[in-house]
């Protein structure tokens, strides 16, 4: 017979580490359908949860109403209405401990994501380097409703989310006919994009090949850029800006493929269920952050004894003169995003 019962989540950034969350809860919710979730993040990530049922989703705001001690005591005050029997913390910082400090207090049953900082450390050292991969971050997250009692198996698949096209995006996608390849160049972290130069010819390639390309992703100064390369290319499209969340990931479920750095682009395609061809620089996949359901083989990186050496990209590389990410040629990203549209 199946558990009962109501989980308050705890995740409030980054985006991607929400997007992952997502993932897990969409299996969670299938597999526990008796269950009550209430997901505790920013406002701006509700989106990523609205396709799970039993899921009540309230926003933290950590810079207004939620800020401090006393804020959070707010929160908590807040969330004590829902009645939960259970706290899942899957961020494990400041904030989320203190919040669970007071529901420890009332005696609430608390579980704690283990963030596996010793084998992250053992990963990216300069010496004495373990290359293998690491439990990956969505187990992590499973882990703690397993913990809590909750049954839970992860099935690491991909799943295409049937999307109606937004009508503020339908003239993007008249020709039925052509390919769509949707690009997320930036990151949070300049060491994890790969540089502009040689993504231009990247997009360059793709134009030339007939797919139409829409850039996702970034804020003011990377507007620029992506309208530097639609002005260049007649088939690109810059998305940057122009939509809401939810009507960018509803675009980009109608896509053939993301190609993306090691950043939320990656993990909004895989809640989507699009494929993904990701480029790797001084982080790795075996990390645990590769896109959920996304497959090892359209990893596009390179050799070198000291990769990985950051675990989220805030890491010049140590590769030497030219940084590792640098190293990767266009005709391979080309040739590999190629690959994937065409094989499907």
């Amino acid at each position: 017979m199946p558990l009962k019962g109501k989980i308050i989540i705890l995740r409030f950034s980054a985006m991607g580490d929400v997007a992952m969350v997502a993932s897990v809860l969409r299996e969670f919710s299938v597999q526990n359908p008796e269950v009550e979730l209430f997901m505790i993040s920013r406002a701006a990530f509700k989106p990523f949860f609205d396709e799970i049922e039993n899921l009540t989703f309230h926003a933290i705001e950590p810079k207004t109403t939620h800020k401090g001690i006393l804020g959070l005591y707010k929160l908590y005050s807040e969330l004590r209405k829902y009645k939960a029997t259970a706290i899942a913390d899957l961020h494990d910082n400041l904030r989320s401990r203190v919040l669970s400090t007071f529901f420890r207090l009332a005696a609430y049953k608390i579980e704690r994501i283990d963030k596996g900082r010793d084998e992250k450390r053992e990963l990216t050292r300069s010496e004495n380097k373990i290359l293998k991969p690491i439990k990956q971050t969505v187990e992590r997250y499973a882990d703690v409703f397993r913990a809590l009692g909750f049954n839970l198996k992860l099935s690491h698949q991909l799943v295409r989310l049937v999307k109606k096209i937004p009508a503020t995006a339908e003239e993007l996608f008249i020709n039925k006919a052509v390919k769509r390849i949707g690009i997320s160049p930036f990151a949070q972290h300049i060491y994890k994009v790969y540089p502009y130069d040689k993504m231009r010819e990247v997009i360059e390639q793709l134009d030339n090949l007939g797919y139409e390309i829409f850039i996702f992703g970034g804020g003011n100064e990377e507007k620029v850029i992506a309208n530097g390369w639609k002005n260049q290319f007649k088939n690109v499209k810059n998305l940057i800006g122009k939509f809401t969340l939810r009507e960018e990931l509803d675009i980009i479920a109608n896509l053939d493929v993301m190609l993306s750095m090691d950043s939320a682009g990656m993990h909004m395609a895989s809640l989507m269920g699009v494929p993904i061809i990701s480029i790797w620089g001084p982080t790795h996949p075996y990390a645990g952050f590769l896109g959920y359901g996304q497959s090892l083989s359209n990893c596009i990186q390179i050799d070198h004894p000291n990769r990985p050496n950051s675990i989220y990209g805030n890491k010049p590389c140590l590769c030497g003169v030219y940084p590792c990410i640098d190293l990767i040629s266009p005709e391979s990203v080309v040739n590999k995003v190629k690959e994937r549209v065409e094989n499907g």
